[in-house]
C-alpha cells in the first residue's frame, strides 16, 4: 500500500510522469484531482506546460510523483509561412523533448465522450515513443467515464488497442474521482517495482538514495502480461 507522507521528509526516488491527450480531454483536471483532490468546472484549457508534485511513501520508501501536463494542440497547429513554420517546428521539437526527457511514466489520455480524441491516440503514442525512453510504463486513459450516456468509444475499443500496444488501461471520472487515484498508484507502483528489482540484483545504476529515477534506468519486461486492467466499471 501506499500512503501519503510530509513533504519535508528526505526524497528516495523522483518518478516523472507526463500526461498527453487532446486539448480538453481532462488531462489538468485528472492532474488536480490526484495532487490536491480538486476539481475545477470552469477550467480553463492549459497554455504552454505545468507541473505539480505528490509525495507517498511505499515499501519503507519515499517517492516524489513530479507529474507534467502540457496544452493538447501543440502537434496540429502551425504558423502558416514558411519560415514560420520553419521555426515554429524547430521550436516545438525542443520543448518536446524537454518535455519528455527523463519521463519515466507516461498517461495518454483520451475523452470517451469524443471519438475523435481516441483515434488521436496513436498519433500521440508515436510522438511519445519518438520521444521519451522507450521503456517508458504507459497507461491509457479513457476519461470521463461518468457520462456513461454519451460514450463514444467503447470500452472494449480501448482495451484492444491497449493489449495491441502493450499498454495499461483503467476508465477515470475526474468529476466523481473515479479510479483517478487508482490509476496513478498503479502505475507508480508499476514503476518502483521495476527499481526497487534492479536493486535486489545489486545493480549499481539503480542508486536508491540518489533522490532522482532517470527513464534510462528503467528494464521493463513486455507489458503485455499486464495489458488487461480495470475499467471504470470494473
Amino acid at each position: 500500500m501506499s500512503n501519503y507522507v510530509d513533504y519535508n521528509q528526505k526524497i528516495d526516488y523522483v518518478f516523472k510522469i507526463v500526461l498527453i491527450g487532446d486539448s480538453a480531454v481532462g488531462k489538468s483536471q485528472l492532474l488536480a484531482r490526484f495532487a490536491r483532490n480538486e476539481f475545477t468546472v470552469d477550467s480553463k484549457a492549459t497554455i504552454g506546460v505545468e507541473f505539480q508534485t505528490k509525495t507517498l511513501a511505499m515499501h519503507n520508501k519515499t517517492v516524489k510523483a513530479q507529474i507534467w501536463d502540457t496544452a493538447g494542440q501543440e502537434s496540429t497547429f502551425c504558423v502558416c509561412s514558411f519560415l514560420g513554420c520553419f521555426f515554429s517546428s524547430l521550436r516545438y521539437r525542443a520543448v518536446t523533448s524537454a518535455y519528455y526527457r527523463g519521463a519515466v511514466g507516461a498517461m495518454l489520455v483520451y475523452d470517451m465522450t469524443k471519438r475523435q480524441s481516441f483515434d488521436h491516440m496513436t498519433r500521440w503514442l508515436e510522438e511519445l515513443r519518438g520521444h521519451a525512453d522507450k521503456r517508458i510504463i504507459i497507461m491509457l486513459i479513457g476519461n470521463k467515464c461518468d457520462l456513461g450516456s454519451l460514450r463514444a468509444v467503447p470500452a472494449e475499443d480501448a482495451k484492444e488497442f491497449a493489449q495491441r500496444e502493450n499498454l495499461f488501461f483503467m476508465e477515470t471520472s475526474a468529476l466523481e474521482a473515479t479510479n483517478v487515484e487508482t490509476a496513478f498508484l498503479t502505475m507508480l507502483t508499476e514503476i518502483y517495482r521495476i527499481i526497487s528489482k534492479r536493486t535486489l540484483a545489486g545493480n549499481d545504476e539503480s542508486d536508491e538514495n540518489s533522490g532522482a529515477f532517470k527513464g534510462t534506468r528503467i528494464l521493463v519486461p513486455s507489458q503485455e502480461q499486464n495489458s488487461e486492467k480495470k475499467g471504470c466499471c470494473m
